[in-house]
């Protein structure tokens, strides 16, 4: 059997502590996985003035899956730059950005939560089309048909696979702001609801982007998939991290066309860089995620069950109450699952 290429892409921050983390949990699952490393980010832009190189997108589209670490996007207009994590989803069309939000051993999460943010990762708000006209900034929000009825069907098909795993009826949630944008959140509603119609076995609601952001903070366990917008997406998965813990251990992945990329939701951190204490377990479990794509779904949850076995022992980082460095934390994971593997 050919080994699985994956192409760290570690970035900016805490990314430079994270992503090795991962790859120390993967390299002890024993798996035939190799690794090349892939360069990105503000740092890399500021001193080769790309922030990703045409050889480190080389390396991910000749891999299997790409796992990416954080980038520090300036807040500010920065000419040359561009988010390397936004061009790898244009790039490859990943037009589908899965975000599991669950609930976690540990004082820090509230019990009871299983739920999918499915969100639509290429147009939006984040289109990129932004203009100044004097003293008046403009973006364009843009929502398509395409891109609407196909991460619906997306979310269609991971409600289908959640409910055959789990034993229980398929639930989707649209979720939109078409009271208000008539024209293009009208739009995504319209098309949502068409592929509604495909799927009789999937219960389906709606619900607007305010009230679904309540009901997240007041009753996160009655939701099983949520489809959305690019930006309401950002948004809503990041609200609901905070529910189990926080960005720290929220891990997400971009599907579509080509190579699969995988990424923890946090950013780059810089307060907290270098320090040895960021939290690794958005990462690990998102390279969870990535073993279930490649076909590993077995590796998967051995590495899942490590992280949530390690966490029920009170070991974790500060963010989460504890004081476990990201090295201790790795190790005390790794150490799982060699005990496992014997």
């Amino acid at each position: 059997m050919h080994p699985k290429t994956i192409c760290l892409i570690p970035g900016d921050g805490v990314g430079q502590e994270v992503i090795p983390a991962a790859a120390e949990a993967l390299q002890a699952l024993n798996l035939n996985l190799h690794f090349v490393l892939g360069e990105a980010g503000f740092t890399c832009f500021q001193q080769r003035g790309e922030a990703l190189p045409a050889e480190t997108l080389t390396l991910a589209r000749q891999a299997d899956a790409v796992l990416f670490g954080a980038t520090s996007s300036p807040s500010t207009p920065t000419p040359g730059y561009r988010s390397p994590i936004l061009a790898l989803r244009r790039e490859f069309d990943l037009y589908a950005n899965l975000r599991p939000v669950f609930s976690l051993p540990g004082q820090f999460s509230r019990p009871g939560i299983d739920l999918l943010i499915v969100r639509e990762n290429t147009e939006g708000l984040y289109s990129g089309r932004e203009r100044r006209e004097g003293d008046t900034a403009i973006a364009e929000r843009v929502i398509t048909r395409h891109g609407s009825e196909r991460i619906v069907r997306a979310a269609c098909e991971q409600a289908r696979q959640r409910a055959a795993a789990r034993g229980r009826q398929a639930t989707v949630t649209i979720v939109h702001k078409a009271n208000v944008l008539k024209v293009s959140d009208g739009l995504f509603r319209e098309c949502a609801l068409q592929v509604a119609a495909e799927y009789p076995d999937i219960l389906f609601n709606e619900l607007l982007v305010d009230a679904a952001a309540m009901k997240l903070v007041k009753s996160p366990q009655s939701f099983d998939v949520l489809v959305t917008t690019n930006l309401f997406g950002d948004i809503l998965s990041d609200e609901a991290s905070a529910l189990v813990g926080g960005l720290g251990v929220a891990p997400s992945a971009n599907l579509g066309l080509g190579t699969p990329v995988f990424e923890p939701v946090h950013g780059s951190a810089p307060d907290i860089a270098g320090q040895g204490i960021a939290n690794p377990v958005g990462a690990m479990l998102s390279a969870a995620l990535m073993l279930e794509t490649l076909g590993e779904p077995q590796a998967a949850e051995r590495l899942r069950q490590a992280i949530l076995d390690t966490l029920a022992q009170g070991i974790c980082t500060p963010d989460l109450g504890g004081n476990a460095t990201t090295a201790h934390f790795t190790r005390q994971v790794c150490a799982r699952l060699q005990e496992h593997a014997s």
